[in-house]
């Protein structure tokens, strides 16, 4: 309760660092040319969210590739568990949301360069910045290359975010804090649930492509090798 008052606080008075960091870095949309401030406002409000979607599918894609089936479900389950974060940590930021009711950084400033208007609901938390770190720690979780990308990525959406003028960037803040909580914090459980789906789906013939394709070090006769799948069913079937 303490925390949500101070940030209020914060939002309210024109002298304090939080409010000066604002002008600061959407100060340097004022000074820049137009193609860079239409640039900046579509990688915020679309592009990074969408760079994080194809990421997330090229983690899927290579995590498949291991060596058993245990591990490709494993790994794969919490690549899933990256996008399911990231809603889940969205419908937790909607009460904290209404709770805090801070209003956007332009309403309570002037000479706040807007770069996307329309945006009439409250700033804290920032659910652009609370997806895109969400999605990086779960990522991060089930691959650190592809996580590490991803927290990159998540910390330019949060710049953007205050470049563009609809957030403060204590916003940021609390955004990367949530996704990050949602995303570690039920990373086991989720890993408990998601898993045995995995597995059971990579053991399937016509489906089992989603979960694993092993590559060339795959080691013959492992659970769930296609080759000894097939085996088995001409066995059963002779």
């Amino acid at each position: 309760m303490a925390v949500l008052a101070g940030v209020m606080a914060l939002g309210a008075s024109g002298s304090n660092p939080d409010v000066g960091l604002l002008y600061d870095i959407n100060g340097l949309a004022k000074d820049a040319p137009g193609w860079v401030d239409h640039t900046m406002a579509f990688i915020g409000e679309y592009g990074l969210l969408l760079a994080l979607v194809l990421l997330t599918l090229w983690a899927w894609w290579g995590v498949r590739k291991r060596d058993t089936l245990d591990d490709a479900a494993s790994s794969v389950a919490s690549v899933v568990w990256a996008p399911l974060a990231a809603g889940i940590a969205v419908l937790v930021n909607v009460p904290i949301r209404g709770f805090v009711e801070r209003p956007r950084p332009f309403v309570d400033h002037d000479g706040i360069d807007i770069l996307v208007h329309g945006k009439s609901d409250f700033s804290f938390v920032s659910d652009h910045a609370t997806l895109a770190m969400a999605i990086g720690a779960g990522l991060f979780v089930a691959h650190r290359k592809f996580g590490l990308i991803g927290i990159g990525l998540a910390v330019l959406e949060g710049f953007c975010r205050v470049f563009m003028g609809v957030h403060y960037p204590t916003d940021v803040v609390g955004g990367f804090a949530l996704g990050t909580a949602v995303a570690l914090l039920l990373s086991p459980l989720a890993s408990a649930l998601l898993t045995p789906v995995a597995r059971a789906v990579g053991r399937t013939r016509r489906m089992g492509w989603l979960v694993w394709s092993p590559g060339a070090g795959a080691v013959p006769g492992a659970v769930g090798i296609p080759e000894a799948r097939e085996s088995e069913e001409r066995d059963l079937a002779a």
